[in-house]
């Protein structure tokens, strides 16, 4: 494990498309090194260990761990290996950054947040949208009690990518055909987006669901649904009606046929004090609020934002003992929870299905609500 004084030594285990994000954000960090890439494929491992200058490549993980000149793993293969992979880390007593979703299901997510505990070591789930200063910021104004005890909130993730060709043709190009077909391991756009729009609205109204309900639709999109060998049958688009622990009902919405929104984010809350709108639009973030008097004439204000540290630095400083791990795999699974009864109450026709007190008591972000007192913002 890491020394004192010496560097943070950083695995990166798959190579496809968001391995490089990981690659570029771990060495932009001070005290940090990435020191070697893990992929079966040993074509594209050498071409991404040299585009990013890593030395050390490995065809397995068993190698990489025999070898074990490192500290910490970004786990950044596909979701159905996630599992796997992670216990192997666990047990090697790596620290784990693992892309989201933690696993394709609650009982192996669940048995991962077990096993991270045991081992003592840091590990994170890769919710990406809590790097925005409105993220942080809105949550930090709930749990000021800035809108009072809350009772509505609407949230919907919108991209559009199957509707035009900013980021490829997605029929043509298995990076995008492989998320619209379950055999090739797509669990559709809930698992794809909707883990971060469910964690971002919860999130910020600090309390996971007790009950939901859903409804999750796949369209036809070309002759017979099958482009290829992939069978176009994950879900494209989904519905979900929640109530919160904290006694708020709203919907959280995730489509790719959002004509006119490449990849934005919206959040609208709604307390006894007053209403706040959280939004990340083309890689920005927004935050308004409209509190007090100025309820009484609709006026809404821009709240001030400062910087915040991204994900790779969060996990870097946990690594190195400066800095909480959050969002933990306590939280992973607890939203794999959500994931799978969005899942079965679809199949149900929308039947309201309880989370449970497992998965409750799981997620690492719950804590008492805060005491409702008034907040102003500042502005100038």
């Amino acid at each position: 494990m890491k020394q004192a004084n010496s560097p943070l030594r950083v695995l990166i285990l798959g190579t496809g498309g968001m391995a490089r994000v990981h690659a570029e954000s771990f060495k932009k960090i001070p005290g940090v090194e990435v020191v070697a890439g893990v992929d079966m494929r040993a074509d594209a491992l050498d071409v991404f260990c040299d585009t990013h200058g890593i030395e050390h490549r490995f065809t397995s993980l068993e190698a990489a761990i025999e070898w074990g000149e490192f500290d910490a793993a970004s786990n950044v293969t596909p979701d159905s290996v996630h599992y796997a992979t992670t216990l192997t880390l666990l047990a090697a007593g790596k620290h784990v950054l693992c892309e989201k979703p933690l696993s394709t299901d609650f009982g192996r997510a669940s048995e991962m947040a077990d096993a991270a505990r045991a081992a003592g070591v840091v590990n994170m789930v890769n919710l990406s949208y809590r790097n925005f200063a409105a993220t942080q910021k809105a949550a930090e104004m709930i749990r000021a009690g800035a809108l009072g005890p809350i009772r509505h909130f609407e949230a919907n993730y919108l991209q559009s990518w199957l509707t035009q060709s900013k980021w490829g043709d997605w029929r043509t190009e298995p990076k995008w055909l492989w998320r619209l077909s379950k055999r090739h391991g797509s669990k559709g756009v809930l698992g794809d987006v909707g883990i971060h729009i469910i964690d971002f609205a919860t999130y910020i109204a600090e309390s996971l669901p007790i009950e939901v309900s859903s409804r999750l639709k796949t369209f036809s999109k070309a002759p017979g649904d099958r482009i290829d060998e992939y069978d176009l049958d994950a879900n494209d688009s989904f519905v979900m009606h929640a109530e919160l622990a904290n006694g708020a009902i709203g919907t959280v919405t995730a489509t790719r046929f959002a004509s006119g929104h490449h990849n934005d984010l919206t959040l609208r809350i709604h307390g006894d004090l007053g209403g706040m709108e959280v939004a990340l639009v083309k890689d920005k973030g927004y935050l308004r609020v409209c509190l007090g008097e100025d309820m009484l004439t609709e006026e809404w204000r821009d709240v001030p934002l400062d910087p915040v540290l991204n994900m790779y630095e969060r996990f870097a400083a946990a690594c190195m003992g400066k800095g909480s791990m959050e969002p933990d795999f306590g939280r992973g699974a607890a939203l794999q929870r959500i994931l799978d009864l969005a899942e079965d109450s679809s199949v149900a026709g929308g039947l309201s299905l309880k989370v449970g007190d497992q998965a409750l008591a799981m997620d690492g972000d719950a804590v008492a609500p805060a005491a409702a007192e008034p907040y102003s913002v500042q502005t100038g």
